[in-house]
Protein backbone atom coordinates (compact mmCIF):
# COMPACT_ATOMS: atom_id res chain seq x y z
CA UNK A 1 0.00 0.00 0.00
CA UNK A 2 1.43 3.27 -1.40
CA UNK A 3 2.23 5.86 1.44
CA UNK A 4 -0.49 8.03 -0.17
CA UNK A 5 -3.19 5.78 0.65
CA UNK A 6 -2.32 5.62 4.26
CA UNK A 7 -5.74 7.96 5.36
CA UNK A 8 -3.02 10.66 6.97
CA UNK A 9 -5.00 13.55 6.47
CA UNK A 10 -4.57 17.35 7.69
CA UNK A 11 -6.16 18.25 11.10
CA UNK A 12 -5.66 21.04 13.26
CA UNK A 13 -2.37 19.30 15.12
CA UNK A 14 -0.86 19.56 11.63
CA UNK A 15 -2.11 22.21 9.31
CA UNK A 16 -3.38 25.26 10.25
CA UNK A 17 -3.87 28.65 7.32
CA UNK A 18 -0.65 30.56 6.93
CA UNK A 19 -1.51 34.00 8.09
CA UNK A 20 1.54 36.59 8.72
CA UNK A 21 -0.49 37.46 11.73
CA UNK A 22 1.46 34.95 13.75
CA UNK A 23 4.49 36.72 13.61
CA UNK A 24 3.60 39.98 15.93
CA UNK A 25 2.13 37.14 18.19
CA UNK A 26 5.55 35.20 18.30
CA UNK A 27 7.32 38.24 18.54
CA UNK A 28 5.63 40.04 21.35
CA UNK A 29 6.18 37.05 22.89
CA UNK A 30 9.65 36.00 22.67
CA UNK A 31 10.78 39.70 22.46
CA UNK A 32 7.83 41.53 24.25
CA UNK A 33 10.47 44.84 25.74
CA UNK A 34 12.14 45.26 22.01
CA UNK A 35 11.93 48.58 20.65
CA UNK A 36 8.81 47.78 17.84
CA UNK A 37 8.35 51.47 16.50
CA UNK A 38 11.00 54.76 16.35
CA UNK A 39 8.11 57.87 15.80
CA UNK A 40 10.00 60.87 16.00
CA UNK A 41 10.34 61.43 20.39
CA UNK A 42 7.75 58.04 20.42
CA UNK A 43 9.54 54.66 21.43
CA UNK A 44 7.19 51.68 21.73
CA UNK A 45 7.99 47.83 22.39
CA UNK A 46 6.83 44.87 21.06
CA UNK A 47 4.30 44.07 23.86
CA UNK A 48 3.15 47.61 24.10
CA UNK A 49 2.37 47.28 19.56
CA UNK A 50 0.69 44.25 20.20
CA UNK A 51 -1.07 45.33 22.82
CA UNK A 52 -2.60 48.55 21.07
CA UNK A 53 -3.07 46.27 17.62
CA UNK A 54 -5.66 43.80 19.81
CA UNK A 55 -7.39 47.62 20.93
CA UNK A 56 -8.06 48.70 17.94
CA UNK A 57 -8.90 45.00 16.32
CA UNK A 58 -11.71 44.95 19.77
CA UNK A 59 -12.71 48.27 19.32
CA UNK A 60 -13.77 47.85 15.79
CA UNK A 61 -15.37 44.48 15.94
CA UNK A 62 -17.58 45.76 19.16
CA UNK A 63 -18.75 48.74 16.16
CA UNK A 64 -19.53 45.09 14.18
CA UNK A 65 -16.97 45.11 11.85
CA UNK A 66 -16.00 41.53 10.55
CA UNK A 67 -14.99 39.28 7.81
CA UNK A 68 -14.86 40.34 4.58
CA UNK A 69 -15.71 43.67 5.82
CA UNK A 70 -13.22 46.63 3.92
CA UNK A 71 -11.36 48.83 6.56
CA UNK A 72 -9.72 52.17 4.44
CA UNK A 73 -6.92 53.95 5.80
CA UNK A 74 -5.74 56.89 4.55
CA UNK A 75 -2.33 57.30 6.77
CA UNK A 76 1.53 57.89 6.03
CA UNK A 77 4.23 56.03 7.61
CA UNK A 78 3.18 56.28 11.11
CA UNK A 79 2.50 53.83 13.90
CA UNK A 80 -1.26 53.90 13.09
CA UNK A 81 -0.22 52.41 10.09
CA UNK A 82 1.50 49.67 11.28
CA UNK A 83 -0.82 48.57 13.94
CA UNK A 84 -3.89 48.59 10.90
CA UNK A 85 -1.62 45.76 8.94
CA UNK A 86 -2.43 43.47 11.60
CA UNK A 87 -5.22 44.74 14.25
CA UNK A 88 -7.73 45.06 10.92
CA UNK A 89 -7.02 41.37 9.59
CA UNK A 90 -7.22 40.23 13.30
CA UNK A 91 -11.01 40.45 12.71
CA UNK A 92 -10.92 38.83 9.86
CA UNK A 93 -11.65 42.22 7.65
CA UNK A 94 -9.59 43.66 5.12
CA UNK A 95 -7.19 46.14 5.08
CA UNK A 96 -7.71 48.70 2.05
CA UNK A 97 -4.59 50.98 2.08
CA UNK A 98 -5.29 54.19 0.60
CA UNK A 99 -2.56 56.35 -1.83
CA UNK A 100 -2.36 59.62 0.03
CA UNK A 101 -1.27 61.47 -2.83
CA UNK A 102 -4.52 60.91 -4.42
CA UNK A 103 -7.42 63.49 -5.38
CA UNK A 104 -10.87 63.44 -4.03
CA UNK A 105 -12.76 61.79 -7.03
CA UNK A 106 -10.33 58.73 -6.83
CA UNK A 107 -10.59 58.03 -3.29
CA UNK A 108 -14.53 58.43 -3.60
CA UNK A 109 -14.51 56.07 -5.85
CA UNK A 110 -12.21 53.48 -3.70
CA UNK A 111 -14.01 53.87 -1.01
CA UNK A 112 -17.03 53.23 -3.03
CA UNK A 113 -15.75 50.19 -4.91
CA UNK A 114 -14.16 48.89 -2.06
CA UNK A 115 -17.52 49.12 0.08
CA UNK A 116 -15.40 50.76 3.01
CA UNK A 117 -16.99 50.37 6.47
CA UNK A 118 -14.63 52.49 8.00
CA UNK A 119 -11.91 54.78 7.38
CA UNK A 120 -9.16 55.71 9.30
CA UNK A 121 -7.45 58.91 8.25
CA UNK A 122 -4.53 61.54 9.66
CA UNK A 123 -5.62 65.01 9.74
CA UNK A 124 -3.50 66.09 6.92
CA UNK A 125 -5.51 64.61 4.25
CA UNK A 126 -9.04 66.78 6.30
CA UNK A 127 -9.28 68.72 2.94
CA UNK A 128 -9.11 65.64 0.36
CA UNK A 129 -11.21 63.14 2.34
CA UNK A 130 -13.57 65.69 3.27
CA UNK A 131 -14.42 66.01 -0.22
CA UNK A 132 -14.27 62.50 -0.98
CA UNK A 133 -16.66 61.43 1.52
CA UNK A 134 -19.07 64.32 0.32
CA UNK A 135 -19.27 62.41 -2.88
CA UNK A 136 -20.83 59.51 -1.37
CA UNK A 137 -24.02 58.67 -0.09
CA UNK A 138 -23.76 55.96 1.90
CA UNK A 139 -19.58 57.56 3.82
CA UNK A 140 -18.09 55.06 6.09
CA UNK A 141 -17.56 55.52 9.62
CA UNK A 142 -14.16 57.81 10.05
CA UNK A 143 -11.73 57.69 12.88
CA UNK A 144 -9.55 60.27 13.06
CA UNK A 145 -5.80 60.35 13.71
CA UNK A 146 -4.40 63.23 15.14
CA UNK A 147 -0.20 62.41 14.87
CA UNK A 148 1.82 64.68 17.27
CA UNK A 149 5.16 64.85 15.07
CA UNK A 150 2.49 66.43 12.40
CA UNK A 151 0.63 68.89 14.81
CA UNK A 152 -1.32 70.39 12.04
CA UNK A 153 -4.49 69.54 9.79
CA UNK A 154 -8.02 69.83 10.93
CA UNK A 155 -10.33 66.79 12.25
CA UNK A 156 -12.89 65.07 10.39
CA UNK A 157 -14.48 63.12 12.53
CA UNK A 158 -15.21 63.34 16.34
CA UNK A 159 -14.51 59.48 16.73
CA UNK A 160 -10.24 60.11 17.99
CA UNK A 161 -8.08 57.52 16.95
CA UNK A 162 -6.37 57.36 20.64
CA UNK A 163 -9.60 57.25 22.56
CA UNK A 164 -11.08 53.86 20.41
CA UNK A 165 -8.04 52.18 21.27
CA UNK A 166 -8.73 53.25 24.99
CA UNK A 167 -12.20 51.36 24.69
CA UNK A 168 -10.42 48.07 23.10
CA UNK A 169 -9.12 45.08 25.28
CA UNK A 170 -5.43 44.39 25.08
CA UNK A 171 -6.07 40.86 25.71
CA UNK A 172 -8.21 40.73 23.19
CA UNK A 173 -8.26 37.07 21.50
CA UNK A 174 -8.28 37.84 17.94
CA UNK A 175 -9.07 35.21 15.38
CA UNK A 176 -7.10 32.92 13.09
CA UNK A 177 -8.42 33.20 9.47
CA UNK A 178 -10.57 30.63 8.46
CA UNK A 179 -8.69 30.14 5.83
CA UNK A 180 -5.54 30.85 4.22
CA UNK A 181 -7.21 31.95 1.01
CA UNK A 182 -9.07 34.80 2.67
CA UNK A 183 -8.41 38.32 1.52
CA UNK A 184 -6.11 40.00 3.70
CA UNK A 185 -5.49 43.74 1.96
CA UNK A 186 -7.37 45.56 -0.76
CA UNK A 187 -4.84 47.74 -3.10
CA UNK A 188 -5.51 49.91 -5.94
CA UNK A 189 -3.44 50.02 -9.41
CA UNK A 190 -2.86 53.56 -10.42
CA UNK A 191 -5.40 53.73 -13.03
CA UNK A 192 -3.36 55.32 -15.70
CA UNK A 193 -6.39 54.86 -18.11
CA UNK A 194 -9.92 54.85 -16.68
CA UNK A 195 -10.70 53.56 -12.93
CA UNK A 196 -8.19 51.88 -10.64
CA UNK A 197 -8.44 48.22 -10.37
CA UNK A 198 -8.43 46.57 -6.50
CA UNK A 199 -5.82 44.27 -6.24
CA UNK A 200 -7.09 41.37 -3.40
CA UNK A 201 -4.31 40.00 -1.45
CA UNK A 202 -4.99 36.74 0.74
CA UNK A 203 -3.21 35.30 3.95
CA UNK A 204 -1.28 32.65 2.06
CA UNK A 205 0.18 35.03 -0.27
CA UNK A 206 1.43 37.82 2.16
CA UNK A 207 3.02 35.33 4.40
CA UNK A 208 5.00 33.67 2.13
CA UNK A 209 6.01 37.06 0.33
CA UNK A 210 7.02 38.49 3.55
CA UNK A 211 9.19 35.39 4.27
CA UNK A 212 10.57 35.77 0.82
CA UNK A 213 11.64 39.02 1.45
CA UNK A 214 13.40 38.04 4.47
CA UNK A 215 14.87 35.04 2.11
CA UNK A 216 16.06 37.59 0.02
CA UNK A 217 18.05 40.28 1.30
CA UNK A 218 19.04 37.94 4.05
CA UNK A 219 17.82 40.67 6.77
CA UNK A 220 18.99 38.70 9.53
CA UNK A 221 17.11 39.09 13.42
CA UNK A 222 16.35 42.37 14.29
CA UNK A 223 16.97 44.77 11.26
CA UNK A 224 16.48 48.74 11.96
CA UNK A 225 14.36 49.72 8.78
CA UNK A 226 13.53 52.90 7.77
CA UNK A 227 9.79 53.67 5.90
CA UNK A 228 11.14 55.41 2.96
CA UNK A 229 8.53 53.12 0.90
CA UNK A 230 4.98 54.09 1.64
CA UNK A 231 3.20 51.62 3.78
CA UNK A 232 0.12 52.30 1.34
CA UNK A 233 1.91 50.83 -1.88
CA UNK A 234 1.89 46.88 -2.22
CA UNK A 235 1.26 47.00 1.91
CA UNK A 236 4.49 48.23 2.32
CA UNK A 237 5.62 45.08 -0.10
CA UNK A 238 4.81 43.62 3.01
CA UNK A 239 7.35 44.91 4.95
CA UNK A 240 5.34 45.97 8.16
CA UNK A 241 4.92 42.19 8.53
CA UNK A 242 8.00 40.76 7.11
CA UNK A 243 10.01 43.25 9.68
CA UNK A 244 7.89 42.43 12.88
CA UNK A 245 8.75 38.71 11.82
CA UNK A 246 12.40 39.68 12.91
CA UNK A 247 11.95 41.77 16.16
CA UNK A 248 12.74 44.06 14.14
CA UNK A 249 12.41 48.18 14.45
CA UNK A 250 10.46 50.02 12.48
CA UNK A 251 11.66 53.69 11.95
CA UNK A 252 9.29 56.08 10.79
CA UNK A 253 8.82 58.41 8.71
CA UNK A 254 5.69 60.83 7.86
CA UNK A 255 7.36 61.99 3.74
CA UNK A 256 10.51 61.69 2.48
CA UNK A 257 13.20 64.14 3.21
CA UNK A 258 16.79 63.66 2.18
CA UNK A 259 18.21 64.79 5.05
CA UNK A 260 16.05 63.90 7.07
CA UNK A 261 16.24 59.86 6.23
CA UNK A 262 20.57 60.75 6.53
CA UNK A 263 19.45 61.86 9.79
CA UNK A 264 17.56 59.18 11.14
CA UNK A 265 19.96 57.00 9.73
CA UNK A 266 22.52 58.18 11.54
CA UNK A 267 20.83 57.68 14.79
CA UNK A 268 19.14 54.66 14.89
CA UNK A 269 22.02 52.71 12.78
CA UNK A 270 19.41 51.88 10.14
CA UNK A 271 20.08 48.59 8.38
CA UNK A 272 17.78 48.64 5.62
CA UNK A 273 15.39 50.72 3.40
CA UNK A 274 13.77 50.44 0.33
CA UNK A 275 11.94 52.83 -2.63
CA UNK A 276 12.33 53.93 -5.75
CA UNK A 277 15.37 55.05 -7.52
CA UNK A 278 14.62 58.58 -6.57
CA UNK A 279 15.31 57.82 -3.51
CA UNK A 280 19.09 57.12 -4.01
CA UNK A 281 19.30 59.85 -6.02
CA UNK A 282 18.11 62.08 -3.99
CA UNK A 283 20.45 60.92 -1.48
CA UNK A 284 23.34 61.38 -3.92
CA UNK A 285 22.78 64.89 -4.39
CA UNK A 286 23.08 66.12 -0.43
CA UNK A 287 26.16 67.97 0.42
CA UNK A 288 29.10 65.52 0.83
CA UNK A 289 29.32 66.50 4.66
CA UNK A 290 25.74 65.45 4.58
CA UNK A 291 26.93 61.80 3.07
CA UNK A 292 29.64 61.33 5.32
CA UNK A 293 27.45 60.66 8.22
CA UNK A 294 26.97 57.31 7.29
CA UNK A 295 29.23 55.19 9.47
CA UNK A 296 27.64 51.82 9.01
CA UNK A 297 26.88 49.49 6.66
CA UNK A 298 23.10 50.24 5.17
CA UNK A 299 21.40 48.36 2.43
CA UNK A 300 18.57 49.72 -0.28
CA UNK A 301 16.33 47.47 -2.11
CA UNK A 302 15.24 49.47 -5.05
CA UNK A 303 12.44 48.41 -7.63
CA UNK A 304 11.57 49.16 -10.97
CA UNK A 305 14.55 50.63 -13.42
CA UNK A 306 17.52 50.43 -12.09
CA UNK A 307 19.51 53.24 -10.93
CA UNK A 308 22.19 54.38 -13.70
CA UNK A 309 25.76 52.99 -13.07
CA UNK A 310 26.69 56.65 -12.16
CA UNK A 311 24.27 56.74 -9.51
CA UNK A 312 24.87 52.68 -7.78
CA UNK A 313 28.62 54.03 -7.60
CA UNK A 314 28.02 57.14 -5.71
CA UNK A 315 25.58 55.27 -3.41
CA UNK A 316 28.12 52.92 -2.95
CA UNK A 317 30.62 55.32 -1.79
CA UNK A 318 28.33 56.44 0.18
CA UNK A 319 28.46 52.98 2.14
CA UNK A 320 24.92 51.53 0.61
CA UNK A 321 24.71 48.80 -0.94
CA UNK A 322 22.26 48.40 -3.40
CA UNK A 323 19.80 45.38 -4.39
CA UNK A 324 17.71 45.60 -7.16
CA UNK A 325 14.01 43.78 -7.52
CA UNK A 326 10.84 44.12 -10.14
CA UNK A 327 7.33 43.44 -9.22
CA UNK A 328 3.96 44.59 -9.55
CA UNK A 329 0.78 45.39 -7.34
CA UNK A 330 -0.61 42.28 -7.95
CA UNK A 331 1.94 40.04 -6.89
CA UNK A 332 2.45 41.89 -3.55
CA UNK A 333 5.19 44.08 -4.52
CA UNK A 334 8.89 42.66 -5.22
CA UNK A 335 9.00 39.12 -6.44
CA UNK A 336 12.29 38.72 -8.66
CA UNK A 337 16.14 40.29 -7.81
CA UNK A 338 18.85 40.52 -9.14
CA UNK A 339 21.27 37.82 -7.18
CA UNK A 340 24.20 38.68 -6.38
CA UNK A 341 27.66 36.09 -7.27
CA UNK A 342 30.47 37.15 -5.31
CA UNK A 343 32.83 37.07 -8.35
CA UNK A 344 30.78 39.66 -9.71
CA UNK A 345 32.49 42.34 -6.75
CA UNK A 346 35.94 42.24 -8.83
CA UNK A 347 34.31 43.71 -11.66
CA UNK A 348 34.25 47.34 -13.11
CA UNK A 349 31.46 49.89 -11.70
CA UNK A 350 30.08 49.86 -15.00
CA UNK A 351 29.44 46.27 -15.46
CA UNK A 352 28.37 45.61 -12.21
CA UNK A 353 25.87 48.50 -13.22
CA UNK A 354 24.75 46.38 -16.24
CA UNK A 355 24.27 43.24 -14.17
CA UNK A 356 22.14 45.28 -11.69
CA UNK A 357 20.04 46.77 -14.23
CA UNK A 358 19.20 42.81 -14.38
CA UNK A 359 15.18 42.29 -12.93
CA UNK A 360 17.43 38.92 -12.34
CA UNK A 361 15.31 35.49 -11.10
CA UNK A 362 12.64 34.95 -8.85
CA UNK A 363 11.76 34.69 -5.35
CA UNK A 364 12.32 31.43 -3.65
CA UNK A 365 8.69 32.14 -2.33
CA UNK A 366 7.70 32.25 -6.08
CA UNK A 367 6.56 29.58 -8.28
CA UNK A 368 7.11 30.10 -12.05
CA UNK A 369 9.02 33.29 -13.77
CA UNK A 370 9.16 33.27 -17.52
CA UNK A 371 9.94 35.47 -20.31
CA UNK A 372 7.44 34.34 -23.32
CA UNK A 373 5.23 35.01 -27.23
CA UNK A 374 2.38 37.15 -25.46
CA UNK A 375 0.32 35.29 -27.71
CA UNK A 376 1.82 31.62 -28.10
CA UNK A 377 3.30 31.83 -24.27
CA UNK A 378 6.37 29.86 -26.07
CA UNK A 379 8.96 31.15 -23.83
CA UNK A 380 12.06 33.11 -25.38
CA UNK A 381 15.29 31.81 -26.06
CA UNK A 382 17.62 32.91 -23.48
CA UNK A 383 19.96 35.26 -26.22
CA UNK A 384 19.67 38.19 -24.22
CA UNK A 385 17.99 39.72 -27.60
CA UNK A 386 14.44 38.23 -28.29
CA UNK A 387 11.94 40.04 -26.81
CA UNK A 388 8.77 38.80 -24.81
CA UNK A 389 6.49 39.53 -22.17
CA UNK A 390 7.03 38.79 -18.51
CA UNK A 391 4.91 35.69 -16.82
CA UNK A 392 4.54 34.54 -13.38
CA UNK A 393 2.36 31.99 -11.07
CA UNK A 394 2.30 30.96 -8.02
CA UNK A 395 1.23 31.69 -4.43
CA UNK A 396 1.92 35.46 -4.31
CA UNK A 397 -0.06 36.24 -7.29
CA UNK A 398 -3.00 38.04 -5.89
CA UNK A 399 -6.85 36.57 -5.91
CA UNK A 400 -8.03 38.82 -8.87
CA UNK A 401 -9.50 42.03 -9.29
CA UNK A 402 -11.88 42.68 -7.14
CA UNK A 403 -15.90 42.94 -9.28
CA UNK A 404 -13.92 42.79 -12.25
CA UNK A 405 -14.27 38.90 -14.02
CA UNK A 406 -13.32 40.19 -17.20
CA UNK A 407 -9.61 41.54 -16.13
CA UNK A 408 -8.72 39.00 -13.84
CA UNK A 409 -10.09 36.24 -16.81
CA UNK A 410 -7.69 38.52 -19.10
CA UNK A 411 -4.47 38.95 -16.86
CA UNK A 412 -4.30 34.80 -15.99
CA UNK A 413 -4.92 33.53 -19.49
CA UNK A 414 -3.47 30.71 -20.28
CA UNK A 415 -2.33 29.98 -16.55
CA UNK A 416 0.24 32.77 -16.14
CA UNK A 417 0.15 36.30 -14.64
CA UNK A 418 0.58 38.87 -17.63
CA UNK A 419 2.66 41.33 -16.44
CA UNK A 420 2.64 43.45 -19.57
CA UNK A 421 6.22 44.01 -19.17
CA UNK A 422 8.13 43.55 -21.78
CA UNK A 423 11.93 41.61 -21.39
CA UNK A 424 14.99 39.85 -22.59
CA UNK A 425 16.33 36.22 -20.60
CA UNK A 426 20.15 36.39 -20.46
CA UNK A 427 21.88 32.99 -20.95
CA UNK A 428 21.94 32.33 -17.12
CA UNK A 429 18.59 32.58 -16.81
CA UNK A 430 18.26 36.27 -15.43
CA UNK A 431 15.55 38.47 -17.20
CA UNK A 432 15.92 42.32 -17.90
CA UNK A 433 12.86 44.41 -18.77
CA UNK A 434 13.57 46.35 -22.10
CA UNK A 435 9.92 48.59 -21.42
CA UNK A 436 6.29 48.18 -20.92
CA UNK A 437 4.24 46.90 -23.73
CA UNK A 438 2.71 50.29 -24.03
CA UNK A 439 5.72 52.26 -23.68
CA UNK A 440 8.06 50.52 -26.37
CA UNK A 441 8.73 53.01 -29.42
CA UNK A 442 8.06 51.58 -32.85
CA UNK A 443 9.61 54.02 -35.22
CA UNK A 444 9.96 53.04 -38.70
CA UNK A 445 9.25 49.69 -38.07
CA UNK A 446 11.73 49.36 -35.59
CA UNK A 447 11.71 49.10 -31.99
CA UNK A 448 13.37 51.03 -29.38
CA UNK A 449 13.43 50.78 -25.48
CA UNK A 450 12.81 53.72 -23.83
CA UNK A 451 15.21 51.92 -21.02
CA UNK A 452 17.70 51.73 -23.56
CA UNK A 453 17.84 55.76 -24.30
CA UNK A 454 16.67 57.19 -20.48
CA UNK A 455 20.15 54.67 -19.38
CA UNK A 456 22.17 56.85 -22.04
CA UNK A 457 20.51 60.25 -20.69
CA UNK A 458 21.26 59.50 -17.58
CA UNK A 459 25.34 59.45 -18.33
CA UNK A 460 25.14 63.15 -19.61
CA UNK A 461 26.29 65.53 -16.36
CA UNK A 462 24.01 67.64 -16.65
CA UNK A 463 20.81 64.91 -16.10
CA UNK A 464 19.20 64.41 -13.38
CA UNK A 465 16.67 62.71 -14.27
CA UNK A 466 15.15 61.68 -17.69
CA UNK A 467 11.71 59.94 -19.13
CA UNK A 468 11.43 59.02 -22.87
CA UNK A 469 8.04 58.52 -24.41
CA UNK A 470 6.85 58.05 -28.18
CA UNK A 471 5.79 61.37 -29.87
CA UNK A 472 4.01 61.29 -33.18
CA UNK A 473 5.84 61.56 -36.45
CA UNK A 474 4.05 62.09 -39.61
CA UNK A 475 7.23 60.18 -41.23
CA UNK A 476 8.23 57.65 -38.86
CA UNK A 477 5.17 56.90 -37.24
CA UNK A 478 6.93 57.57 -34.00
CA UNK A 479 9.83 59.06 -32.65
CA UNK A 480 11.81 59.24 -29.17
CA UNK A 481 10.55 62.81 -27.31
CA UNK A 482 12.90 62.78 -24.14
CA UNK A 483 11.47 64.90 -21.28
CA UNK A 484 15.32 66.21 -18.82
CA UNK A 485 15.10 67.69 -15.33
CA UNK A 486 18.87 69.36 -15.37
CA UNK A 487 21.16 69.70 -12.26
CA UNK A 488 21.68 72.83 -10.40
CA UNK A 489 23.92 74.77 -12.35
CA UNK A 490 23.20 73.27 -15.69
CA UNK A 491 20.66 75.52 -16.80
CA UNK A 492 22.29 76.46 -19.95
CA UNK A 493 22.33 72.60 -21.50
CA UNK A 494 20.55 73.00 -24.41
CA UNK A 495 18.37 70.12 -26.69
CA UNK A 496 21.44 70.45 -29.42
CA UNK A 497 23.84 69.66 -26.60
CA UNK A 498 21.57 66.34 -25.16
CA UNK A 499 21.36 65.25 -28.67
CA UNK A 500 24.50 65.32 -29.76
CA UNK A 501 25.66 63.29 -26.73
CA UNK A 502 22.65 60.60 -27.50
CA UNK A 503 24.43 60.30 -31.30
CA UNK A 504 27.75 59.41 -29.53
CA UNK A 505 26.17 56.40 -27.97
CA UNK A 506 23.21 55.60 -29.87
CA UNK A 507 22.24 54.19 -33.20
CA UNK A 508 20.66 57.07 -34.82
CA UNK A 509 17.06 55.86 -35.28
CA UNK A 510 17.08 55.81 -31.56
CA UNK A 511 18.55 59.16 -30.73
CA UNK A 512 15.49 61.62 -29.52
CA UNK A 513 14.23 64.04 -32.26
CA UNK A 514 13.03 66.23 -29.02
CA UNK A 515 13.93 67.00 -25.65
CA UNK A 516 11.56 69.03 -23.54
CA UNK A 517 13.17 70.02 -20.12
CA UNK A 518 11.11 70.28 -17.25
CA UNK A 519 10.06 68.65 -13.71
CA UNK A 520 8.95 65.24 -13.57
CA UNK A 521 5.54 64.35 -12.86
CA UNK A 522 5.67 61.68 -10.40
CA UNK A 523 3.62 59.12 -8.72
CA UNK A 524 3.49 58.95 -4.74
CA UNK A 525 5.96 56.30 -5.11
CA UNK A 526 8.66 58.55 -7.10
CA UNK A 527 7.59 56.53 -10.02
CA UNK A 528 7.56 58.68 -13.00
CA UNK A 529 3.98 59.07 -14.83
CA UNK A 530 5.00 58.46 -18.43
CA UNK A 531 0.75 58.45 -19.40
CA UNK A 532 1.25 62.56 -18.32
CA UNK A 533 4.47 62.27 -20.37
CA UNK A 534 3.11 60.68 -23.35
CA UNK A 535 -0.28 63.26 -23.44
CA UNK A 536 2.75 66.26 -23.40
CA UNK A 537 4.11 64.57 -25.94
CA UNK A 538 1.01 64.37 -28.29
CA UNK A 539 0.54 67.90 -27.97
CA UNK A 540 4.09 69.31 -28.90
Amino acid sequence: MSIFDQGLAPASVNHTALTPLSFIERTASVYPERTAVIHGSLRRTWRETYQRCRRLASALAWRGIGRGDTVAVMLPNTPQMLEAHFAIPMIGAVLNTLNVRLDAEAIAFMLQHGEAKVLITDREFHDVIRSALGMLSQPPLVIDVDDPEYGEGQAVSNLDYEALLAEGDPEFAWSWPQDEWDAISLNYTSGTTGNPKGVVYHHRGAYLNSLGNQMTWSMGQHPVYLWTLPMFHCNGWCYPWTVTALAGTHVCLRRVDPQKILTLIREHQVSHLCGAPIVLNALINMPDSAKASIDHPVHAMVAGAAPPAKVIGAVEEMGIRVTHVYGLTEVYGPVTVCAWHEEWDALSLDDRARIKSRQGVRYPTLEGVMVADPKTLEPVPRDGQTIGEIFMRGNTVMKGYLKNPSATEEAFAGGWFHTGDLAVCHPDGYIEIRDRLKDIIISGGENISTIEVEGVLFRHPAVLEAAVVARPDERWGETPCAFVTLKAGHADTDQAQIIAFCREHLAGFKVPKTVVFTELPKTSTGKIQKYVLRDWAQKL
